[in-house]
């Protein structure tokens, strides 16, 4: 079965700038609450485990944002791995 490159790399390139934000965003608000617990501090950034969750001041979004989260990622690995199994240099041999 063959897979339309070009509109594979379309998808692709049209999801990555809605993705980074809200990856970076849970990328380090875990790892700056994950430290805090660390160094015994977490009662003072409990803020950053609500970014993370989602909750972001009056905009409550603790019940989609972690599965748009992974829908969105989960889209952008099938896709990049789609186009990495297609690209010229990973043709299998046959004998």
């Amino acid at each position: 079965m063959a897979i339309n490159q070009a509109r594979l790399r379309q998808l692709h390139r049209m999801l990555v700038p809605f993705m980074v934000l809200p990856l970076l965003l849970t990328l380090t608000t875990g790892m700056g609450f994950q430290f805090a617990v660390m160094a015994g501090y977490a009662d003072g950034f409990l803020w950053l485990l609500d970014l993370h969750r989602g909750k972001f001041g009056s905009i409550n979004l603790e019940m989609v944002y972690p599965i748009l989260n992974a829908l969105g990622l989960l889209t952008l690995l099938v896709t990049g791995l789609l186009m990495w199994f297609q690209a010229p240099g990973h043709k299998r041999h046959s004998r």
